[in-house]
């Protein structure tokens, strides 16, 4: 593993967000962006249980998709 571990953060449908690790089996979700940050390290730690292994750095990448109407002109 390199140093820096990337998650894709999305809005849950439900509400709150939810956490993918890019090249790694890696998710987890929460209600809060400050819950978020604490479960993706429970879950890296977790998953990389070797800390020769573990990223040093892990980024976030919030990812907003929104939808605009075009109107007809």
């Amino acid at each position: 593993m390199g140093m820096e571990l990337i998650f894709e953060v999305r809005d849950a449908e439900e509400g709150g967000f939810c956490a993918r690790a890019l090249g790694c089996a890696i998710f987890t979700e929460a209600e809060t962006w400050e819950a978020l940050r604490a479960n993706v390290l429970e879950a890296t730690s977790v998953h990389f249980e070797d800390e020769a292994e573990r990223p040093r750095l892990v980024r976030l990448h919030y990812v907003r998709d929104e939808l605009l109407p075009v109107e007809a002109a």
